[in-house]
């Protein structure tokens, strides 16, 4: 057992590594079709900041719930290894075909799909998870479409002279601060020693410090649009070009935190099958999360560059100020979600993001055709891979 345990350990974070290849493209594509970065240095930046997302995101509520999406009566190490396998298959395709498919329900349905081959029947799966995780399919790149639009309508309207742009820049401001202010640390001992101030206590004691983050990137925004209206397109558009690299950071992070916690969740449910009494998922194994995040930071450093151009430029041309609304709109899709627990498809949301900011212009500047045929992959991609999974939990079960 301890040997097939390691395997299946081996095969989790080759699942991480083919994750972060494949989803390389949601970091990257915005800011490589502005031309802002490289291919070579876009991957490293993103990479970098996949695994600054190690010291960030330490709740593991995403692992938890991934963890959970089969009863634990029915997860044996077959089921984890015949869910990965599956799961490796189809990102494999896909990557080949250049179909930015979800590689988070790509191992959602794997693990299903194996489990329910199991115990031969639907009830092997908690069904709260996989509903909030059905849902978010479609729910995730609607928000993350919206978010890109009221983002860029927000920068558009900030070109404008007048007083209008600046009163709403300045409420999004306060309302940034009055949401800090709120996450500030609030226990008396802390509030007695020496970090008193309310920016030291924000930065150092706060309970919620991927907020304190994304709150700081938007002061950020807010205070650059009160500028906008006197720059002329080039000075706007270099300008926005600096800002795409701080967009596309908190980005990768969201990436990092997201994904890589999915992996977690599934090497943890393997350590509790192997030998429930000594492991829980309240007990996050210390080299797990580690392991994780390294491997999906390496997997982006290799790229994946036929997803790269799908996402890119065949959904709809990005622009600097574009990549930025559209990055900041994903990011701000990612942290919600992993605050709620709820796995999302890094995929689903960068694209809803770019359609966002592409329909801003006009809803023909985004090739919808192009679009639908993302969708059927999105709505095949966990039944495809549950049935590989039971395939392959079939040959396994036979063989053993």
């Amino acid at each position: 057992m301890a040997t097939f345990l390691i395997v299946i350990i081996v095969l989790a974070l080759i699942f991480d590594y083919i994750n972060g290849f494949h989803d390389a493209a949601n970091s990257i594509a915005t800011v490589v079709s502005t031309k802002v970065l490289t291919p070579f240095q876009a991957v490293l930046w993103a990479a970098l900041f996949n695994f600054v997302a190690f010291f960030i995101f330490k709740d593991h509520g995403v692992a938890n719930t991934i963890a959970k999406t089969v009863k634990q009566d029915f997860i044996t190490l077959e089921v984890i290894f015949s869910g990965l396998i599956a799961a490796i298959s189809w990102n494999l395709f896909t990557w080949w075909r250049g179909i930015p498919s979800s590689s988070s329900h790509t191992l959602i349905g794997g693990f299903a799909g194996a489990a329910i081959a199991n115990a031969g029947t639907f009830s092997s799966i908690n069904s709260g998870p996989v509903m909030q995780i059905a849902a978010f399919i479609l729910l995730a790149p609607l928000i993350g479409m919206i978010m890109a639009f009221i983002i860029s309508i927000w920068f558009i309207y900030s070109f404008k002279k007048g007083w209008g742009p600046k009163i709403l820049s300045t409420a999004i401001i306060l309302g940034t601060l009055l949401f800090l202010w709120e996450r500030m640390e609030t226990d008396p001992a802390v509030l007695q020693s020496q970090y008193e101030s309310y920016v030291a206590q924000v930065l150092f004691h706060s309970q919620n410090f991927k907020w304190v983050l994304l709150s700081l990137i938007m002061l950020i925004m807010a205070s650059f649009t009160f500028y906008l209206h006197n720059l002329n397109a080039h000075r706007a558009n270099q300008w926005f070009k600096r800002l795409q690299l701080v967009s596309s950071a908190i980005f990768s992070i969201g990436h990092g935190g997201n994904d890589a916690q999915k992996v977690m969740g599934i090497i943890m449910a393997a350590l509790i099958a192997s030998d429930p009494g000594h492991y829980s998922l309240d007990h996050m194994v210390w080299w797990v999360p580690l392991a994780c995040y390294s491997a999906i930071a390496l997997g982006t450093m290799s790229g994946g560059w036929k997803i790269v151009k799908t996402m890119g430029t065949r959904i709809t041309k990005v622009t600097p100020f574009e990549g930025v609304a559209a990055e900041t709109a994903g990011a701000l899709t990612l942290f919600i979600t992993e605050s709620l627990k709820i796995p999302v498809s890094t995929t689903h949301t960068i694209t809803g993001s770019i359609m966002g900011v592409g329909a801003t212009k006009r809803l023909s500047a985004v090739r919808w055709g192009v679009t639908v045929n993302l969708i059927w992959a999105w709505i095949l991609t966990i039944p495809v891979s549950g049935l590989l999974a039971a395939l392959v939990y079939a040959i396994v079960s036979a063989v053993r």
